[in-house]
Protein backbone atom coordinates (compact mmCIF):
# COMPACT_ATOMS: atom_id res chain seq x y z
CA UNK A 1 0.00 0.00 0.00
CA UNK A 2 1.25 3.04 -1.12
CA UNK A 3 2.68 5.67 2.04
CA UNK A 4 -0.29 8.09 2.82
CA UNK A 5 -1.13 11.44 0.94
CA UNK A 6 -0.10 14.76 3.44
CA UNK A 7 -2.96 16.17 4.85
CA UNK A 8 -3.89 19.33 3.71
CA UNK A 9 -2.08 22.94 5.53
CA UNK A 10 -0.34 25.79 5.70
CA UNK A 11 0.07 27.06 1.85
CA UNK A 12 -2.90 25.07 0.37
CA UNK A 13 -5.56 26.87 -1.18
CA UNK A 14 -9.50 26.60 -1.42
CA UNK A 15 -10.55 27.55 -5.21
CA UNK A 16 -14.21 27.26 -6.34
CA UNK A 17 -15.82 25.54 -9.20
CA UNK A 18 -20.02 27.04 -9.70
CA UNK A 19 -21.99 28.43 -12.07
CA UNK A 20 -24.05 26.73 -15.04
CA UNK A 21 -25.53 23.20 -14.53
CA UNK A 22 -23.46 22.23 -10.88
CA UNK A 23 -20.31 24.05 -11.14
CA UNK A 24 -17.96 23.74 -13.79
CA UNK A 25 -17.29 27.26 -14.13
CA UNK A 26 -14.22 29.15 -12.03
CA UNK A 27 -15.18 31.84 -9.71
CA UNK A 28 -11.44 32.49 -8.62
CA UNK A 29 -9.32 31.76 -5.53
CA UNK A 30 -12.03 31.48 -2.63
CA UNK A 31 -9.54 31.19 0.07
CA UNK A 32 -5.62 31.68 0.28
CA UNK A 33 -3.01 30.63 2.78
CA UNK A 34 0.38 31.69 2.38
CA UNK A 35 3.44 31.40 4.17
CA UNK A 36 4.87 34.33 4.38
CA UNK A 37 8.89 34.87 3.80
CA UNK A 38 10.83 35.37 7.30
CA UNK A 39 13.66 35.86 6.54
CA UNK A 40 15.48 39.51 5.22
CA UNK A 41 17.71 39.36 2.55
CA UNK A 42 20.47 41.32 1.50
CA UNK A 43 21.46 42.42 -1.78
CA UNK A 44 23.57 39.67 -4.07
CA UNK A 45 26.08 40.42 -6.17
CA UNK A 46 24.95 39.21 -9.94
CA UNK A 47 25.85 35.73 -10.57
CA UNK A 48 25.80 35.11 -6.85
CA UNK A 49 23.47 33.18 -4.52
CA UNK A 50 20.76 35.09 -4.76
CA UNK A 51 20.69 35.01 -8.61
CA UNK A 52 20.14 31.33 -8.40
CA UNK A 53 17.61 32.15 -5.42
CA UNK A 54 15.72 34.58 -8.04
CA UNK A 55 15.50 31.50 -10.69
CA UNK A 56 14.73 28.35 -8.59
CA UNK A 57 11.68 28.37 -6.30
CA UNK A 58 12.51 28.26 -2.16
CA UNK A 59 8.90 26.59 -1.05
CA UNK A 60 10.15 23.11 -0.06
CA UNK A 61 6.13 21.97 -0.48
CA UNK A 62 7.12 22.67 -4.07
CA UNK A 63 9.35 19.48 -3.80
CA UNK A 64 7.26 16.85 -2.20
CA UNK A 65 5.94 13.73 -3.41
CA UNK A 66 2.38 15.56 -3.74
CA UNK A 67 1.03 18.76 -3.62
CA UNK A 68 -2.61 19.35 -2.28
CA UNK A 69 -4.93 21.30 -4.31
CA UNK A 70 -8.30 22.32 -2.61
CA UNK A 71 -11.33 23.41 -4.52
CA UNK A 72 -14.79 23.71 -3.62
CA UNK A 73 -17.58 23.09 -5.60
CA UNK A 74 -21.84 23.31 -5.68
CA UNK A 75 -23.31 20.23 -6.92
CA UNK A 76 -27.02 19.21 -6.45
CA UNK A 77 -27.70 22.42 -4.40
CA UNK A 78 -24.68 21.11 -2.15
CA UNK A 79 -21.10 22.56 -1.68
CA UNK A 80 -18.12 19.88 -1.57
CA UNK A 81 -15.20 20.28 -0.15
CA UNK A 82 -12.21 18.65 -2.06
CA UNK A 83 -8.60 17.69 -1.83
CA UNK A 84 -6.87 16.49 -4.56
CA UNK A 85 -3.28 15.31 -3.78
CA UNK A 86 -1.38 15.42 -6.85
CA UNK A 87 1.86 13.68 -7.78
CA UNK A 88 2.94 10.31 -9.02
CA UNK A 89 2.22 8.44 -5.69
CA UNK A 90 -1.83 8.71 -6.58
CA UNK A 91 -1.61 9.85 -10.73
CA UNK A 92 -4.83 10.02 -12.45
CA UNK A 93 -6.85 9.29 -9.09
CA UNK A 94 -6.07 12.71 -7.61
CA UNK A 95 -8.02 14.79 -10.07
CA UNK A 96 -11.52 15.43 -10.49
CA UNK A 97 -12.07 15.00 -13.61
CA UNK A 98 -15.13 16.58 -16.24
CA UNK A 99 -16.55 13.25 -16.18
CA UNK A 100 -17.46 13.25 -12.67
CA UNK A 101 -18.70 16.91 -13.37
CA UNK A 102 -20.96 15.82 -15.79
CA UNK A 103 -22.74 13.16 -14.08
CA UNK A 104 -23.22 15.27 -11.14
CA UNK A 105 -24.91 17.52 -13.77
CA UNK A 106 -26.81 15.06 -15.06
CA UNK A 107 -27.99 13.74 -11.31
CA UNK A 108 -28.78 17.38 -10.72
CA UNK A 109 -31.35 17.88 -13.99
CA UNK A 110 -33.07 14.74 -13.33
CA UNK A 111 -33.37 15.36 -9.68
CA UNK A 112 -32.20 11.94 -8.68
CA UNK A 113 -33.06 10.34 -5.65
CA UNK A 114 -30.57 8.76 -3.18
CA UNK A 115 -32.20 8.95 0.05
CA UNK A 116 -32.33 5.32 1.58
CA UNK A 117 -30.99 3.38 -1.62
CA UNK A 118 -27.58 1.60 -1.16
CA UNK A 119 -25.13 2.93 -3.78
CA UNK A 120 -21.81 2.30 -3.97
CA UNK A 121 -18.43 4.14 -5.85
CA UNK A 122 -16.36 2.50 -8.16
CA UNK A 123 -12.69 3.85 -9.45
CA UNK A 124 -13.54 6.81 -6.80
CA UNK A 125 -10.50 8.48 -7.23
CA UNK A 126 -11.34 11.59 -5.02
CA UNK A 127 -14.70 10.26 -4.27
CA UNK A 128 -17.13 13.08 -5.27
CA UNK A 129 -19.64 11.38 -6.60
CA UNK A 130 -20.21 9.24 -3.58
CA UNK A 131 -19.59 12.21 -1.38
CA UNK A 132 -22.10 13.85 -3.08
CA UNK A 133 -24.35 10.95 -2.90
CA UNK A 134 -24.30 10.84 0.67
CA UNK A 135 -24.79 13.99 1.35
CA UNK A 136 -28.34 13.15 -0.62
CA UNK A 137 -29.15 11.06 1.63
CA UNK A 138 -27.67 7.83 -0.03
CA UNK A 139 -26.47 4.63 2.53
CA UNK A 140 -22.94 4.74 0.37
CA UNK A 141 -19.86 2.39 -0.05
CA UNK A 142 -16.88 4.75 -1.69
CA UNK A 143 -14.03 2.63 -2.94
CA UNK A 144 -11.09 2.43 -5.10
CA UNK A 145 -7.53 0.75 -5.39
CA UNK A 146 -5.70 0.76 -1.93
CA UNK A 147 -3.15 3.75 -2.72
CA UNK A 148 -6.36 6.37 -3.13
CA UNK A 149 -8.38 5.61 0.10
CA UNK A 150 -6.12 8.51 2.39
CA UNK A 151 -7.39 10.66 -0.20
CA UNK A 152 -10.91 9.76 0.11
CA UNK A 153 -11.23 9.04 3.31
CA UNK A 154 -9.91 12.79 4.14
CA UNK A 155 -12.66 14.02 1.47
CA UNK A 156 -15.17 12.14 3.30
CA UNK A 157 -13.93 14.17 7.12
CA UNK A 158 -13.74 17.17 5.18
CA UNK A 159 -17.38 17.22 4.16
CA UNK A 160 -18.62 14.96 7.14
CA UNK A 161 -16.64 16.95 9.82
CA UNK A 162 -19.34 15.23 12.70
CA UNK A 163 -19.96 11.64 14.26
CA UNK A 164 -22.87 11.25 12.39
CA UNK A 165 -22.96 8.92 9.31
CA UNK A 166 -20.23 9.22 7.12
CA UNK A 167 -19.87 7.20 3.73
CA UNK A 168 -18.00 3.72 3.91
CA UNK A 169 -14.51 3.41 1.77
CA UNK A 170 -13.19 0.41 1.12
CA UNK A 171 -10.38 -0.59 -1.23
CA UNK A 172 -11.81 -2.68 -4.43
CA UNK A 173 -9.34 -3.38 -7.34
CA UNK A 174 -11.72 -4.78 -10.07
CA UNK A 175 -11.96 -8.54 -10.93
CA UNK A 176 -10.24 -9.35 -7.62
CA UNK A 177 -12.09 -8.01 -4.21
CA UNK A 178 -15.89 -7.75 -5.40
CA UNK A 179 -16.45 -10.75 -4.11
CA UNK A 180 -16.03 -9.03 -0.46
CA UNK A 181 -19.04 -6.86 -1.52
CA UNK A 182 -22.52 -7.26 -1.24
CA UNK A 183 -24.83 -8.24 -4.52
CA UNK A 184 -27.76 -5.66 -5.74
CA UNK A 185 -26.41 -2.36 -4.52
CA UNK A 186 -29.97 0.06 -5.52
CA UNK A 187 -27.28 2.28 -6.96
CA UNK A 188 -24.17 2.02 -8.57
CA UNK A 189 -21.81 5.16 -9.58
CA UNK A 190 -18.64 5.69 -12.02
CA UNK A 191 -16.73 8.04 -14.15
CA UNK A 192 -13.80 7.89 -16.69
CA UNK A 193 -13.10 4.30 -15.48
CA UNK A 194 -12.86 2.87 -19.38
CA UNK A 195 -9.74 4.91 -19.95
CA UNK A 196 -7.95 1.38 -20.17
CA UNK A 197 -8.69 -1.43 -22.52
CA UNK A 198 -6.71 -4.18 -20.20
CA UNK A 199 -9.41 -3.13 -17.13
CA UNK A 200 -12.47 -4.10 -19.50
CA UNK A 201 -12.62 -7.67 -18.25
CA UNK A 202 -12.04 -7.26 -14.72
CA UNK A 203 -14.48 -4.07 -14.28
CA UNK A 204 -17.51 -6.07 -16.07
CA UNK A 205 -16.56 -8.56 -13.25
CA UNK A 206 -17.08 -6.34 -10.51
CA UNK A 207 -20.02 -4.60 -12.07
CA UNK A 208 -21.70 -8.20 -12.77
CA UNK A 209 -21.17 -9.05 -8.74
CA UNK A 210 -22.39 -5.88 -7.56
CA UNK A 211 -25.91 -5.29 -9.53
CA UNK A 212 -28.51 -7.15 -9.36
CA UNK A 213 -32.17 -7.48 -10.64
CA UNK A 214 -33.26 -3.91 -8.67
CA UNK A 215 -29.54 -1.70 -9.95
CA UNK A 216 -28.96 1.12 -11.38
CA UNK A 217 -25.94 2.14 -12.77
CA UNK A 218 -24.67 5.18 -13.51
CA UNK A 219 -21.52 5.38 -15.92
CA UNK A 220 -20.07 8.41 -17.45
CA UNK A 221 -16.81 8.53 -19.93
CA UNK A 222 -15.40 11.19 -21.85
CA UNK A 223 -14.92 8.92 -25.67
CA UNK A 224 -11.90 8.14 -26.35
CA UNK A 225 -9.65 5.43 -27.31
CA UNK A 226 -11.54 4.95 -30.86
CA UNK A 227 -13.15 1.62 -31.64
CA UNK A 228 -10.99 0.06 -28.93
CA UNK A 229 -11.88 2.73 -26.54
CA UNK A 230 -15.03 3.71 -23.91
CA UNK A 231 -17.59 3.48 -26.70
CA UNK A 232 -16.03 -0.25 -27.28
CA UNK A 233 -17.21 -1.03 -23.05
CA UNK A 234 -20.71 0.37 -23.72
CA UNK A 235 -21.56 -0.74 -26.97
CA UNK A 236 -19.72 -4.30 -27.41
CA UNK A 237 -18.37 -5.11 -23.74
CA UNK A 238 -21.82 -4.77 -21.39
CA UNK A 239 -24.91 -5.41 -24.05
CA UNK A 240 -24.31 -9.34 -23.64
CA UNK A 241 -24.95 -8.62 -19.92
CA UNK A 242 -27.03 -5.67 -19.29
CA UNK A 243 -28.87 -3.30 -21.22
CA UNK A 244 -27.63 0.07 -22.12
CA UNK A 245 -28.69 3.06 -22.85
CA UNK A 246 -27.26 6.86 -23.76
CA UNK A 247 -28.60 9.09 -21.25
CA UNK A 248 -26.91 12.26 -22.55
CA UNK A 249 -24.28 13.54 -24.38
CA UNK A 250 -21.91 16.76 -23.73
CA UNK A 251 -19.72 17.63 -27.23
CA UNK A 252 -18.27 20.35 -25.61
CA UNK A 253 -16.06 18.08 -23.55
CA UNK A 254 -16.60 14.50 -26.01
CA UNK A 255 -18.50 13.00 -22.62
CA UNK A 256 -21.47 10.41 -22.79
CA UNK A 257 -23.31 9.22 -19.88
CA UNK A 258 -24.68 6.05 -19.55
CA UNK A 259 -27.28 3.76 -17.89
CA UNK A 260 -27.30 0.09 -17.23
CA UNK A 261 -29.20 -2.31 -15.75
CA UNK A 262 -29.23 -5.64 -15.49
CA UNK A 263 -30.77 -8.28 -18.53
CA UNK A 264 -31.59 -11.16 -15.95
CA UNK A 265 -34.61 -12.33 -18.34
CA UNK A 266 -36.33 -9.65 -20.59
CA UNK A 267 -39.65 -9.76 -18.47
CA UNK A 268 -38.56 -7.29 -16.32
CA UNK A 269 -37.71 -4.27 -18.08
CA UNK A 270 -35.71 -1.41 -15.97
CA UNK A 271 -37.71 0.98 -13.59
CA UNK A 272 -36.06 4.81 -13.67
CA UNK A 273 -39.02 6.43 -13.02
CA UNK A 274 -39.26 5.72 -8.84
CA UNK A 275 -35.31 6.96 -8.83
CA UNK A 276 -36.05 10.27 -9.35
CA UNK A 277 -38.05 13.14 -11.70
CA UNK A 278 -37.88 12.48 -15.41
CA UNK A 279 -36.31 8.54 -14.59
CA UNK A 280 -38.32 7.07 -17.24
CA UNK A 281 -37.71 9.37 -20.06
CA UNK A 282 -34.16 9.83 -19.53
CA UNK A 283 -33.80 5.91 -19.43
CA UNK A 284 -35.82 5.35 -22.82
CA UNK A 285 -38.75 3.26 -20.50
CA UNK A 286 -42.51 3.67 -21.52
Amino acid sequence: MAAPAPHVGAGARWETAAGREGGTETEGEWETEEEGETEEEGEEEAGGPGALRAVFPRDPALFHDTFPVLRRFRLCGRVLRIAQHHGPRLGLAANVWEAALALARFLEQQRFEFRGRSVIELGAGTGILGILAAMLGGDVTITDRPAALDQIRENVRLNFPGAGTRPRVRALEWGRDEASFPRDFQVVLGSDLVYDPASFPALLRALRHLCGPRSRALLSARTRGGDSGSRCFFHRVLPPFFRVQLLRQEQEHDIEVYGVTCRGGDAAPPVWGSYGEGGDAAMGVS
